[in-house]
């Protein structure tokens, strides 16, 4: 098994925008030999002969037709609105240009 370098620590936090310094840094990198050593163990398990999984069930989604149809009007639809303005609805302004 490969042992994780500082610097690939180090690429890993500059890729991710995250900082591991010290105790952190020797962490980080002992959970990271942990996933290794396990995907290790992973590829020891024989899958010649297993079917690669598509599905999670054997289950098929049944779906309606897609119809369009008028379930409210637009003055329903804004009858209840706090602000509107003829045919929209009024929001505060949300970005800043």
């Amino acid at each position: 098994m490969e042992k994780i370098s500082e610097e690939t620590i180090d690429h890993i936090a500059h890729l991710s925008r995250l900082r591991f310094e010290g105790d952190a840094k020797v962490a980080i990198r002992q959970d990271m030999d942990k996933i290794i050593g396990f995907m290790g163990k992973l590829s020891e398990i024989p899958t010649d002969d297993v079917e690669p999984l598509i599905f999670m069930s054997d289950e098929v989604n049944v779906l309606r037709d897609d119809e369009p149809e008028v379930t409210i009007t637009q003055a329903e639809a804004l009858k209840n609105a706090p602000k509107k303005d003829s045919d929209y609805f009024r929001i505060a302004k949300v970005l800043d240009k």
